[in-house]
This record gives structure tokens, sequence and C-alpha cells, in this order.
């Protein structure tokens, strides 16, 4: 993913302040914030955890400099656990957000935690919708200015100069609506078409969601057990509300990198449906990861099932880490791929017997 460090050129602090990085911790300027501030606070409202976890090997890195005073929240529901007026700065950055209404709650997280004469600063490109966001910085705030224009990439800033009491925000306010529509995906719906789900399963779902495919593979697993895992909080907090309205007790969610969360253990099924876009650009590296860390976690005789896009070409990275690969499912724009082992030895029958 491209970087820049164009916030580390703008962005004005003083090393008493209490910055709040709005889902952007993979940005350049936050390790460079974390060597300067020294009596402040750095406050990081993150969904992903893989982002946090970079940061914090990157800050072990420096353990000989004084790091200010560290704090990890949640992004996805911040308003709805924090006092307004508590932050000096605020940074977003439009590159790490996945979709507009992540930008817009930014925006409102940042004009609720900002103090009096608190700055907002936003980076980002045309094509990624920074003057829309501009546009909007100018109604909350009513001022807008922009401090730089680089490379087709520009950093906008808004101050708090809205001194009174805000009003208190209705709920769907103060939540990201990660999963609004609450709808079944077309790759879902077919993978669950094509989908081969034992009673004994024990099942793994890679990159979960809202959790619309654990849940089937729990409902039809009734002797066994599901754990789904995902990188994004905002989707784990989904899957759990999910599971409690289900009522089913042989399901799980765990926050994630990739499969991090369950090294060591091994599956019967393991199943995604993974994305194909980082940060507004097409990637295949997410779902070839998946794919790589599966391939281990797999029982001899375990199925390995994966939808996506027919463009995407998984194919050759599947048939290096797998023996057996078949497409059992799909229609004119996805595929469903089943993948697994080679057949185990009778050893290895012996070893994995369940």
């Amino acid at each position: 993913m491209l970087q820049s460090h164009l916030l580390i050129d703008t962005v004005r602090f003083a090393a008493s302040d209490t910055l709040l990085i709005l889902n952007s911790a993979s940005d350049p300027f936050v390790a460079f914030a974390q060597r300067q501030l020294r009596a402040g606070a750095l406050i990081l409202a993150e969904d992903h955890v893989a982002a946090l976890e970079q940061l914090m090997q990157t800050a072990g890195q420096h353990a000989a400099v004084v790091m200010p005073q560290v704090r990890h929240v949640a992004f996805h529901d911040y308003i709805l656990h924090h006092a307004t007026a508590h932050a000096d700065v605020a940074v977003m950055n439009l590159l790490y957000q996945p979709a507009n209404s992540w930008m817009l709650y930014g925006l409102r997280v940042a004009a609720r935690a900002l103090r009096p004469r608190g700055r907002l600063y936003v980076l980002g490109a045309k094509e990624r919708g920074i003057l829309t966001i501009g546009k909007h910085m100018q109604e909350l705030f009513g001022n807008l200015e922009t401090l730089e224009i680089s490379k087709g990439q520009r950093v906008l800033c808004s101050q708090q100069n809205n001194s009174e009491e805000q009003r208190p925000l209705r709920a769907e306010e103060a939540v990201l609506p990660v999963f609004a529509s609450n709808k079944l995906d077309e790759g879902t719906r077919l993978l669950i078409e094509a989908l081969e789900v034992h009673v004994t399963d024990h099942a793994l779902d890679i990159g979960c969601g809202a959790g619309f495919l654990g849940l089937h593979i729990a409902r039809k697993a009734t002797q066994g057990m599901v754990t789904m895992v995902d990188a994004s909080l905002a989707a784990v907090a989904s899957a759990q509300q999910a599971i409690a309205q289900s009522g089913l007790s042989n399901v799980q969610v765990l926050a994630s990198d990739a499969t991090r969360a369950v090294q060591g253990q091994r599956f019967d099924l393991i199943v995604t449906n993974p994305p194909f876009h980082q940060g507004g650009i097409q990637t295949t590296k997410v779902a070839e990861r998946f794919i790589q860390e599966a391939a281990p976690l797999l029982r001899p005789r375990g199925r390995f099932y994966l939808v996506a896009n027919r463009f995407l070409k998984y194919e050759p990275v599947l048939r290096a880490h797998f023996a057996q690969l078949e497409e059992v499912g799909g229609d004119s724009r996805y595929k469903v791929l089943r993948a697994s082992p080679a057949n185990p030895s009778k050893a290895e029958r012996n070893e994995f017997m369940w």
C-alpha cells in the first residue's frame, strides 16, 4: 500500500498535546508522533488489529526513546464510550478508510473529541473523496484550510471553534454503521450453497465479517465447533452481536490478524470470502495469505473453501499449498473453489482420528 509522509510535514502539535488518530495507525505520522510526544498522550481509535500490532513492533524498536502514553480504543463506537473535548489534535488518512461512511464517522468523532481551538488534519487524494470530505469539514467546523497539495494528495485542516456543549447524539449516530444492510452478499450465498458441512466439523471462518458464513456452519455442525476470525474490530463486534442473537453455543469470534489467534489448532473445515481491496487498491495479497496460513491448519482430510470473483487468479497459489483443487460452485461472476491436502498416510490418519 502506498504511504505518504505529508502528515509528518504538515501536522503541528506540542509535546504535551493529546493526539487522536482516526483509524490511521498505519500512517508513518503515527510512529513519528510517538517519538516526538513527551508529556502528551496518543489515542489510537483504530479498527485493524494488524495495524496496531505493526505499530507496537515499531515502538519496540525505539525502546530507548521516551514514549508518550499510548491508548488503543475501537474506532467504530468511539463516540459511544468517550467524553467530548478531550483531544488537541485529530488526524485521519482517507487511504485507510474502507468506505465513505468510515470517513464521515471519523469527522463526527473529531468534531466531538476536539477541545476548543483543537485541529483536525485530513489527508487524501481526489479519487478517495478528499474534496467531498472538505465540504463536510467546512459544514461541521465552519472553516477549512488547504495546507498542502502534492502528487495528487491534499492535507486539509479545520479548527474547532465551537465552545458550546454539544447535543447528545442518537445511538445510530454514535456508532459506525459497518454492516447496516445486514444482507447476505452474492459471493457468500454461493459459497453457502456449495459448502459441505459435517455434523462434527471443527471449522474456521477467516475474515468472517458480520458472521453469516460462520453461523450457517454452526447450525449444521451441531456436534462441532466454529471459530470466526477477523482483523476488523467492527466486524468482530458485529459477529458477536449476531452470535448472541442466534442463541448458538458452538461458535465464537476472535479478533485476529489472519489466523494468528488460532495458530497451533487444527480444523476439519476452513472457509473464506476474502477481500481483494486494500486502501482502494485491488490486491490478491490478503487472499494469498489466507490460503498460505490455512493449509497447515487443516486436518489431513480437511476441506478448504474460497469464493472469489472469476477474474482473480487464486488457483496457482492454491495448487502450491494443496494437493487437490476443484471448482464446486459459482455463477458467471463468482467461483467457489474447494481445496484439500494430500491423502493422509496411515500414521496421519491414526494421529488425527476424530
